[in-house]
């Protein structure tokens, strides 16, 4: 048990439903995904946070192109990168523009246009490395007249996601004929197992395909045959796939493996079948996955977060209910591997498979919340691996301490962005994310294992901000969380400015905590940091941009104001008036439909910090296509971006803050409505700070 806090009291002053037993194996149940048709968004996948497989209505992944424009049908992991040959001899430098600020020079990775060298440098570094889709395993089925069955050919389906249990059940027919198939993924292990029970087994008309793409290169990629750039071979009944200078390996047990055309293999499955990825040939006995799995899946939906709102009458209640279950699932699916993951996790790329770290507070935070700190601090870890890197590009730009990538990969390499080269949220980040850490052991331990890059973090922080006058300024040199506004031109941000204040004072608690002096440099930019910018009783997007309300483009993308009170708490640098003002202002004169799908619970987390309980539910509805939630629990953004998981993760952030409220919230369930139409019980979910 864990010692009683100032953190514990609070939460029982806070707490809505703690103490009121949730019947959690019903409340899962109750939203397993049924799937009756095809639906190319309806694509459902399995994984353990560092790997996952996306099937469709066959339980494999049978129809690809089929599926290409919905929720596609990957194999992703975070290990499996490749990279181009690089035949120009690029150099990283080529791709870094000057730019004058502050009275000096400073270097910025960008994307060029012209001269073409330098556009051509800057797009490889963007390239490269990327993500792998490791490989394409479905069912390849013969018809009696010996053609290959097609989708339309799939009848009397119906397939259910089994959340409690982690697997995926499929049945339909082929010309009457009934196909049952089991799809498990290992929980620690890269392993797909599928039963499949059907006669067309047993009379050799139903056989599982294995293809091997090649990248294309592009933001999106989903890999294509390109024969003569990759080779796969058998060996042992392990399939080798070699591209470039990488190559990886398929064990397979479960049935034999022979070749088809180039990079293409079929297997007559026994009752289970397995494919076990890795980057080295394994020979090793491949474990029970569908044991495994369940036992991993009915242990962490008995732990940690849970929230019930059976009972309740507003009809919003049972598909907020859906979004939270299935959200919680697919994170812990796609975003809890042991490095920061993309926006589209590991069902399939999204800017190069890249992550970035602007969203990995929207990724991650909610693991805390929702006492599964473990999920976090796994990915928390790669900060150190890459914190050489983000020095470099604090010293080549002439900071102290470490300024964290934005785009980056699994080594920490900077990405060339015209956009992210300039963004600075992502910086606090880590500070935000360790003291969540610290909150939740209270430890000495914790302190002095994240101490050190805390501290540099705010170096950083620190020597970023520029003197002007008599006070300190954050840019010029940057874009805002909100991406509407050019760098040259921007200072001091709403939420960027209570942001530093933020992380800057709570890294001073951390050295306090240890037993240190305050940090002079900090204390100075914290004394003199200039005050959030207001105008007409309104908080302003930034000090620079005095059209914050009456420019139409300022007032689309992120409605990153409201960050200054909703991510983060309230400070004596911030009225809450004003903020009041703001959110009104906000509310009801921004385009909405020109947003993404955490600017949601953004908008959630400050009406529940204002005490507005229905706006905070009526945030997480705003009905515009952004805040689209698909049957499997994704949502969905364009055509472009089909699933986005910084919406799923700061849904469960958001619900947090509404249930077991923020330090020093003395009001019952904060963010839910008290009008009687709604009835909450939650269990194990910590408060914000």
């Amino acid at each position: 048990m864990k010692t009683i806090t100032t953190l514990i009291i609070l939460t029982v002053l806070c707490m809505g439903g703690m103490g009121q037993s949730i019947n959690r194996k019903a409340l899962i149940e109750r939203h397993n995904v049924i799937n009756l048709k095809y639906d190319s968004l309806s694509s459902l996948t399995l994984g353990n946070g560092g790997f996952a497989f996306t099937a469709d209505i066959t339980g494999l992944q049978s129809f690809p192109e089929a599926y290409s424009k919905g929720v596609p049908l990957g194999t992703q992991s975070q290990w499996g990168w490749d990279s181009f040959t690089d035949t120009a001899a690029y150099r990283f430098e080529e791709s870094l523009k000057i730019y004058h600020l502050h009275n000096r020079d400073i270097t910025y990775a960008v994307q060029w246009h012209s001269p073409e060298r330098n556009k051509r440098a800057s797009d490889w570094f963007r390239q490269n490395v990327h993500r792998l889709q490791l490989g394409n395993i479905g069912f390849e089925i013969i018809k009696k007249d010996g053609q290959a069955c097609k989708l339309e050919d799939i009848q009397n389906i119906k397939q259910t996601l089994d959340l409690w249990n982690g697997l995926i059940k499929s049945h339909f027919t082929v010309e009457g004929i009934p196909v049952d198939v089991v799809t498990t993924v290992h929980p620690k292990q890269d392993i797909v197992s599928v039963k499949v029970n059907s006669s067309l087994v047993r009379e050799g008309r139903l056989k599982i395909r294995i293809r091997f793409p090649y990248p294309t290169g592009e933001f999106a990629d989903a890999g294509v045959n390109l024969i003569g750039k990759h080779h796969s071979e058998i060996i042992d009944n392990t399939i080798l796939h070699q591209l470039d200078n990488y190559k990886y390996y398929v064990q397979i047990v479960g049935g034999k493996v022979t070749k088809g055309q180039p990079n293409e293999f079929f297997v007559k499955p026994e009752a289970e079948c397995s494919f076990r990825f890795s980057e080295k040939q394994l020979t090793s006995s491949i474990p029970n996955t569908q044991t495994a799995a369940a036992t991993y899946w009915n242990a962490y939906w008995s732990h940690g977060g849970m929230v019930d709102f059976s009972g309740s009458t507003d009809p919003r209640a049972f598909e907020l209910e859906r979004r939270i279950i299935l959200s919680q699932y697919l994170m812990a699916v796609q975003c809890a591997g042991d490095m920061p993951p993309q926006e589209t996790g590991l069902t399939c790329n999204s800017w190069y498979g890249k992550p970035h770290l602007e969203m990995y507070w929207w990724h991650a935070v909610h693991f805390a919340l929702w006492n599964r700190i473990e999920l976090m601090e796994k990915s928390l870890q790669w900060y150190f691996k890459v914190a050489d890197k983000a020095k470099v590009i604090a010293v080549r730009q002439g900071y102290e301490g470490i300024r964290w990538q934005k785009m980056t990969d699994p080594q920490g390499n900077e990405s060339p962005s015209s956009v992210g080269a300039f963004l600075i949220w992502q910086q606090p980040h880590f500070i935000y994310m360790t003291e969540l850490v610290y909150r939740h052991y209270h430890n000495r331990a914790t302190l002095d294992k994240y101490k050190d890059l805390v501290f540099a973090t705010a170096d950083f922080m620190a020597s970023y901000a520029a003197p002007d006058s008599n006070r300190y300024i954050l840019g010029k040199g940057l874009i805002p969380a909100q991406e509407r506004f050019k760098p040259e031109e921007t200072f001091n941000p709403t939420f960027e400015l209570a942001y530093w204040r933020w992380g800057l004072t709570t890294a001073q608690q951390w050295r306090i905590r240890l037993g240190l002096t305050r940090n002079k440099k900090w204390d100075e930019v914290l004394s003199k940091l200039s005050a959030l910018p207001q105008q007409d009783g309104v908080y302003l997007a930034a000090e620079s941009a005095k059209d914050s309300y009456t420019n139409p483009v300022y007032m689309t993308d992120h409605p990153a104001v409201l960050g200054a009170l909703g991510m983060l708490p309230a400070s004596i640098a911030l009225d809450t008036a004003i903020m009041h003002n703001t959110f009104n202002k906000i509310w009801d004169n921004w385009n909405w439909k020109e947003t993404w799908g955490w600017d949601f619970p953004l908008t959630s987390m400050t009406a529940t910090r204002l005490g507005l309980r229905n706006k905070a539910i009526d945030a997480l509805f705003i009905p515009v296509q952004t805040n689209t939630w698909l049957k499997n629990g994704h949502n969905y953004q364009d055509e472009r971006l089909r699933l986005y998981l910084p919406g799923n993760g700061g849904l469960l952030t958001a619900v947090a803050l509404m249930c077991a409220g923020y330090d020093g919230c003395k009001t019952k369930n904060p963010g839910i409505p008290d009008d009687g139409t709604w009835k909450v019980k939650w269990e194990d979910i910590q408060p914000m700070p």
